[in-house]
């Protein structure tokens, strides 16, 4: 709710409050939001809560969609889309930017608009760049409507691999080798974009990890073992995101903890492992969503007290140092040499059904319905704006 208006009106307080489950989106990632979506839509308390699902298509529309989670599983390896439960071609959903108005309006051509009614807090599902990224976040604070997890910049952050690390670094938190290759410098000079890559290959070995600087899911990830292979990979990256990350090869063990926003203050879940998956050549897109691919996490990890204290400690730090809201997914590797070393955080990590974060948070206590309602109520006792 607005900064200017903290109270809820007395028609709010009667019913119940309205979440908006808001998926999909322009990224990559589209359909593992939708995934995510259908297992929020599912766990979701319809006692509590009244829920709106919108949907955003690949091109941007807003949609109003069914309210259907079996239509929104990955089913024998195809991929769901909100353009495929969307209940009309045209029709678009509409959310005010006038903070004294949260009506949601849907339309389509010829017809009058259809007021569905106020929404008390958007819960944003969205992966990737156009909605984990900030963008989404900022329009809901000019629209003064409270949302699930973090803020305009932690989002930003979170998202930009690159400016996460220096965040992190800043912070004296452990940090992998990178280096990264912006737009124009491939575009305008790749022979010298290539050599950058190679001096970094030369400090720090082969192989290397090219990666969109502002992806996830493991999308546009490749692994390269030599030279031969690098042009085609800063290509596949860049098919996801202009800026690319370039990172060494930490040898270790892959080591995931949550983190949750408690009443008095973010507490980090039992960690998990994710053990070598031998049909793959790294923890890729498959391995982490695909039924019969997927790796199989070790939840709780098998770590000593000592470093799961640890591990605990620099999760917490990274939600804090980001300044992030609600819950965070913080990825590790434990070295070869004992130490941790953070490779990267997600502000909205997956709720799939296999997803870690819910299943780190499970095994600490707390079940997945709860952990969408601890999500809610916290947003809805956040203002929006400066806070």
């Amino acid at each position: 709710m607005s900064s200017e208006n903290s109270s809820q009106s007395p028609e709010q307080q009667r019913r119940k409050p309205r979440v908006a489950v808001v998926f999909g989106g322009r990224s990559s990632e589209h359909a593992i939001s939708v995934v995510t979506a259908g297992a929020v839509l599912r766990a979701i308390d319809r006692t509590k809560y009244d829920v709106l699902p919108i949907g955003i298509t690949t091109d941007g529309r807003w949609a109003l969609t069914a309210d259907d989670p079996e239509r929104m599983a990955i089913s024998d390896r195809a991929m769901p889309s909100v353009e495929a439960i969307a209940e009309g071609a045209d029709g678009a959903v509409v959310l005010s930017v006038d903070p004294g108005n949260r009506e949601v309006v849907y339309s389509e051509p010829g017809s009058v608009p259809k007021v569905l009614g106020d929404v008390d807090v958007v819960f944003p599902v969205l992966h990737g760049p156009y909605g984990e990224d900030g963008t989404l976040q900022g329009l809901l604070e000019l629209s003064g409507v409270p949302y699930v997890g973090a803020g305009v910049l932690a989002s930003a952050v979170g998202q930009d691999k690159e400016y996460m690390k220096r965040v992190f670094l800043s912070y004296g938190l452990p940090v992998g080798p990178y280096e990264v290759i912006r737009p124009r410098e491939w575009t305008q000079d790749p022979a010298a974009a290539r050599k950058k890559i190679v001096d970094f290959a030369g400090e720090h070995g082969w192989p290397l990890f090219i990666k969109p600087a502002r992806g996830g899911s493991s999308m546009g990830i490749t692994k390269v073992d030599s030279l031969a292979g690098l042009d085609d990979a800063v290509e596949e990256a860049r098919r996801h995101d202009p800026k690319v990350l370039v990172e060494a090869l930490l040898r270790g063990r892959e080591i995931e903890c949550g983190v949750l926003e408690f009443d008095d203050g973010p507490r980090a879940s039992v960690p998990a492992e994710i053990p070598p998956v031998t049909s793959h050549d790294f923890y890729d897109f498959e391995a982490k969503y695909i039924p019969g691919e997927s790796a199989q996490g070790m939840v709780p990890a098998p770590l000593t007290a000592e470093e799961t204290a640890e591990v605990q400690r620099l999760a917490v730090e990274a939600f804090d140092a980001v300044s992030c809201e609600g819950l965070v997914r913080a990825d590790f590797f434990l070295t070869d040499d004992g130490g941790f070393v953070i490779n990267e955080i997600n502000t909205m990590p997956g709720f799939t059904p296999i997803s870690m974060y819910p299943r780190m948070w499970q095994e600490s206590g707390v079940g997945y319905p709860e952990l969408v309602d601890r999500l809610v109520q916290a947003a809805l006792s956040r203002s929006t704006g400066l806070r």
